[in-house]
């Protein structure tokens, strides 16, 4: 059995987002971002 001691870590970027009709900062995988579970600030 051959395993390796790496992490596989999602891809998280600080972005504006809105959460509960008010703008706020925080970390969203781009998986998350891609897929439209997360509206964006403009």
């Amino acid at each position: 059995m051959h395993h390796t001691k790496r992490k596989w870590l999602p891809n998280l970027q600080k972005i504006n987002i809105l959460y509960k009709g008010k703008k706020r900062k925080a970390y969203v995988c781009t998986k998350c971002l891609k897929a439209g579970k997360v509206q964006k600030a403009l």
